[in-house]
């Protein structure tokens, strides 16, 4: 009778022993980054979160997708989240690269001579070397902490190394940057298109009286001029782009000029972008 009930107690605590293991095979488990293992349903997947329930229970837990390694599902399949992570959070993580830079290029800057293009056409260099000084002449006045290549000495650098305007597209600017010896580099352009034209007019009537000597008039004569008068005006707008010596971009804005002007002056955008750039100071 003994073996009888001690056979009977082993056949449940197996039964009770297999439907444990079944229920645990039925079950999702959330592998978290950090080593943790979550095990029971999961409910919803969306493109940032997972909602899952232990086993057991009914609250719902809502598990950003950043914490968790992967998810191996009641079916077997195993699925991999963190090699989904989104293009926002691959740059959240190169930002923390962004802060790595040689100790001597640390809060230097170069400003590029600037592309200019005339109804996109491209235009004379000597605007573009003028919005350089231009450039320099506004930002050294507001850039407390930071220390601005002159354009001369960055213009002399750049053709020492062979990097002229038209070969300047073979170089990254991380390359630009170790050759100039900064950690960021300002690369902006000018664009100035023909807009509409004014004119004006304007009519002179002048009239001749001729007299005699006896103060009798001879005859009287009228005739008038036209003067017309006609002005071409422009549309300008300005882009910048601010570069690391990391190749990474932190600035990338265009900022086209209120109004429309005849000498096609680029200094109003041009001051409007500077002012928003993450370099500039008050």
């Amino acid at each position: 009778m003994k073996r009888w009930y001690s056979f009977l107690i082993l056949a449940l605590f197996s039964m009770n022993l297999m439907a444990q293991t079944g229920n645990n095979a039925k079950q999702d488990v959330v592998q978290k980054i950090d080593g943790e293992e979550m095990k029971g349903k999961v409910i919803k997947i969306t493109d940032s979160d997972v909602t899952f329930v232990y086993a057991g229970e009914t609250a719902e837990y809502v598990i950003k997708k950043s914490e968790i390694a992967r998810i191996v599902h009641a079916s077997g399949r195993i699925e991999n989240i963190s090699q989904q992570n989104s293009p926002a959070q691959n740059r959240q993580q190169d930002q923390v690269n962004m802060t790595a830079s040689s100790a001597d290029h640390h809060n230097k800057i170069a400003i590029l001579p600037f592309n200019f293009l005339m109804d996109n056409q491209p235009g004379a260099e000597a605007i573009g070397y003028k919005a350089q000084e231009d450039a320099y002449g506004f930002l050294s006045q507001h850039s407390a902490g930071y220390t601005i290549l002159d354009p001369r000495t960055t213009n002399a650098l750049l053709n020492k190394a062979g990097v002229t305007k038209d070969k300047m597209i073979n170089f990254t600017m991380k390359e630009i940057c170790d050759i100039l010896g900064v950690e960021y580099v300002i690369d902006g352009s000018i664009t100035q298109n023909k807009g509409y034209q004014t004119s004006s007019s304007s009519d002179v009537a002048s009239t001749n009286v001729k007299r005699n000597d006896n103060d009798k008039v001879k005859g009287v004569s009228t005739y008038g001029t036209t003067n017309s008068n006609s002005v071409q005006r422009y549309d300008v707008s300005v882009s910048l782009h601010i570069y690391m010596d990391n190749n990474a971009s932190i600035y990338n804005q265009t900022h086209k000029a209120f109004l429309s002007n005849t000498d096609g002056s680029y200094s109003s955008p041009l001051e409007y972008l500077l002012k928003r750039t993450p370099l500039y100071r008050k």
